[in-house]
């Protein structure tokens, strides 16, 4: 198994789009990438930790590569967005992939070039460290298949998911 963590606006959405996604075994909502060493929901939502919000994705490159990981990330959310996505605004957002392994580096940089062809906008994703890992709280695992008529999941998370469940439907799992 291969860890990816991948940061693309609010995880409530990044999360979704990985579940059910065959090869995925798990997808969880974490926070990394700043100085905060035990980052927690509230402050990381002021901007004030340097962290982002982000998902783990546990996979087997045997069923799936990284590159299709990523084709899927740059598909659930709009990578040319510098710090935002839609109205979710600020660092905790940002666009970003943070390699588990030098390979993925290699993959996320050749990957982040080939995409650029689908944009009309320069894509800002980075590729930085995940420092200070830390999984979200229990409460934002599974956010969007708990709460689906909650007013952000309706507007936000739900068509998100559905536009990359119909671009790449034949990954997941039915």
């Amino acid at each position: 198994m291969e860890r990816a963590l991948l940061g693309g606006g609010c995880f409530w959405c990044t999360e979704g789009a990985f579940k059910g996604l065959y090869g995925v075994d798990s997808a969880l909502p974490a926070y990394a990438g700043g100085h905060d060493p035990n980052p927690r929901y509230e402050p990381v939502c002021s901007g004030t930790t340097g962290h982002a919000e982000i998902v783990e994705v546990v996979f087997d490159p045997e069923l799936i590569s990284f590159e299709t990981i990523l084709e899927v990330f740059f598909t659930v959310h709009d990578p040319t967005q510098l710090n935002r996505q839609g109205n979710d605004v600020g660092t905790q957002y940002r666009s970003c992939i943070m390699p588990t392994n030098e390979q993925q580096r290699l993959v996320a940089r050749i990957t982040l070039e080939k995409m650029q062809a689908y944009f009309d906008s320069p894509i800002v994703t980075t590729i930085e460290e995940a420092k200070h890992f830390t999984l979200a709280e229990k409460y934002h695992h599974d956010y969007y298949a708990r709460n689906p008529s909650q007013g952000y999941c309706m507007a936000v998370v739900g068509p998100k998911l559905s536009k990359v469940r119909a671009k790449h439907a034949h990954l997941y799992i039915a």
